[in-house]
């Protein structure tokens, strides 16, 4: 079952030209540069674009092909935008409600209750929507999208008006969306963050056209990957939070491998599947696994490949015991002292305080 978009739309200073598909399932992230066509893709999904010649299908229904057009509330999406535009003159549970009570009966997937939990918003039911925060109203914005219980749910870059600290405090809720609502999701962003803690696949724009369709592993497993920005490379590790605590630590286990935090995000999700972001520069090497050290994380690891990162530092692909990929950026120097080189055994050293759930 996939999601497919053939379309060329030519404008004066723009051509769009795609031929893609992806799986219908989990979070399709459509990445790119302001101007890249992300949105003029996400409008053809939606059926707000009509140009001649384009075909869209989703799970072998056809919603555009020649004569044949699907309109939006047929196809049974929600959308949303980077303003949450909730309606001023209802509460909170009255725009939550909105949409669910045109849903047919037969067709709802979710419920207030179960949405309300999701999205953490129990104590924002009774508030009027002009008392809500940013981050609150897109909270809201979204609840009232799921109950629709959508086929597909779009999501216009959702958190580009909302300041970094925001940001940071509704991606949990994100991220819960993500594992419980079982909802195909496309969303468009051009923040490396969000792609990483939330997508399965990308798909990256470019000037119009489609550069590549890869899974979020395979889309950080290349140095060169475009979602690296000034932060430089970064691994995105898999695994779950613990019950384990020891000196205000919490376990995260990546297989047989443990790593400490020292402030778990999403600290009420033990045992669910997590994220855990590390900077390849935060990483560093060791031949030996030392006694002495006030390092926590020190994991054993396989080197893969060294290749060249910038001038005096190379960067180290590593795999971890179960399988899973780290970068690790170190100087050229210390690569040569150490006698590192493919195949060797050594140990990834990573401070507490550089993780990031």
């Amino acid at each position: 079952m996939t999601l497919s978009v053939r379309a060329r739309i030519a404008h004066p200073n723009f051509i769009f030209d795609a031929d893609v598909d992806w799986p219908a399932e989990g979070v399709t992230v459509l990445f790119g540069r302001s101007g890249s066509g992300k949105t003029t893709l996400l409008r053809l999904i939606a059926g707000l674009e009509r140009p001649s010649g384009a075909r869209v299908s989703f799970r072998n229904e056809i919603w555009l092909n020649g004569r044949c057009w699907v309109p939006l509330h047929r196809r049974r999406i929600a959308m949303v935008f980077q303003e949450a535009s909730l309606l001023p003159h209802l509460s909170v549970r009255e725009n939550l409600l909105y949409g669910y009570k045109r849903t047919p009966i037969a067709e709802r997937k979710l419920h207030l209750d179960e949405v309300v939990r999701m999205l953490a918003i129990e104590n924002l039911i009774e508030r009027n929507v002009n008392q809500l925060s940013g981050g609150e109203r897109q909270r809201v914005a979204l609840g009232r999208a799921l109950l629709t219980s959508p086929r597909l749910l779009l999501m216009d870059e959702p958190l580009s008006a909302l300041d970094t600290q925001t940001k940071r405090d509704i991606l949990p809720y994100f991220e819960r969306l993500v594992m419980e609502a079982d909802v195909p999701i496309v969303y468009v962003t051009h923040a490396p963050a969000e792609v990483e803690r939330l997508a399965d696949r990308v798909v990256f724009l470019r000037d119009g056209h489609i550069d590549r369709v890869e899974t979020l592993k395979h889309a950080l497993s290349r140095s060169d990957s475009p979602l690296f920005n000034d932060e430089g490379v970064v691994s995105v590790i898999e695994g779950q939070l613990g019950l384990k605590k020891e000196h205000g630590l919490t376990s995260f286990h990546v297989g047989e491998d443990c790593f400490w935090l020292s402030n778990p995000i999403y600290s009420d999700s033990v045992g669910r599947p997590q994220r855990l972001r590390i900077l390849a520069k935060d990483v560093g090497i060791v031949l030996t696994k030392p006694e002495n050290t006030s390092l926590l994380n020190i994991l054993p690891v396989t080197i893969q490949c060294i290749e060249h990162a910038r001038e005096g530092h190379v960067l180290l692909g590593l795999q971890l015991s179960g399988g899973q990929n780290l970068f690790a950026e170190i100087t050229a120097w210390s690569c040569g002292r150490l006698q590192l080189r493919n195949g060797v055994n050594v140990y990834a050293m990573i401070k507490t305080a550089a993780l990031a759930e």
